[in-house]
């Protein structure tokens, strides 16, 4: 009879000893500073570098990616219709292949440029960022510095157009085109275009690693990610 008692008391004991060790756990985190809650945004924000915008920069990271893929903007779309009218679907292809192939050496570049941005974060904002919705340091990140990293990723752009040949291959294009009876010129600004697109690819991919961080307990890679991501469950 005792030994029939002793195993609830047991169980009780022990379930006990792991609700306290929770607890211990919950008010350890409840202690950080918002220094320390801005920090593991920031780890948050580097890991997605590392581990998603660093895909971008390989060989079609941008092409072979649906979710970041650029296609042509839409002054475009009816060079790449009038193109494949005649025919030319191949240089229509091609030319989209070039825009991802520019973006895709331009983050390679550009990667420090987001680094220096996380860093730079503010910790005012911190436990607003971290209870807001899934995507919340994604979106900060991005008001806060997308208009600064437009102007210095812009010319690395411009520089990559060159680098991968998609300048001659558009002027190709272009020329082409712009010679097709009944049809309007076209002159568009591409470096411009591509900036935009693969500025909003690295955010889109910034928020993938977020909400992955955010949703999953086994993605949080550090004990400051496990401390900070923990008072948002």
């Amino acid at each position: 009879m005792k030994k029939i008692l002793l195993i609830p008391i047991l169980l009780f004991i022990s379930s006990c000893a792991e609700l306290q060790q929770v607890a211990e756990e919950v008010n350890k985190n409840r202690t950080l500073s918002e220094g320390q809650i801005a920090e593991g945004l920031k780890q948050a924000l580097n890991k997605g570098i590392d581990e998603q915008v660093t895909k971008l920069t390989q060989e079609n990271g941008f092409y072979g990616n649906d979710l970041v893929k650029i296609g042509l903007p839409e002054e475009l779309q009816k060079l790449e219709s009038g193109l494949r009218k005649i025919g030319m679907g191949n240089l229509a292809d091609e030319g989209i292949k070039a825009l991802n192939r520019t973006a895709e050496e331009a983050v390679k570049e550009a990667t420090p440029i987001f680094i220096n941005a996380i860093q730079n974060m503010s910790i005012n904002d911190a436990k607003n960022i971290l209870l807001g919705d899934r995507n919340a340091a994604t979106n900060y990140l991005k008001s806060q510095t997308k208009t600064e990293l437009y102007n210095k990723f812009q010319p690395v752009v411009n520089k990559n157009f060159s680098k991968v040949g998609a300048d001659q291959i558009w002027e190709n294009i272009i020329s082409k085109y712009n010679k097709i009876p009944l049809t309007e010129n076209v002159n568009p600004d591409l470096t411009d275009y591509v900036t935009n697109r693969a500025l909003d690819g690295v955010f889109t991919m910034i928020e993938i690693e977020e909400k992955e961080i955010r949703a999953k307990v086994n993605s949080r890679t550090t004990e400051l990610l496990r401390r900070v991501f923990a008072l948002q469950d």
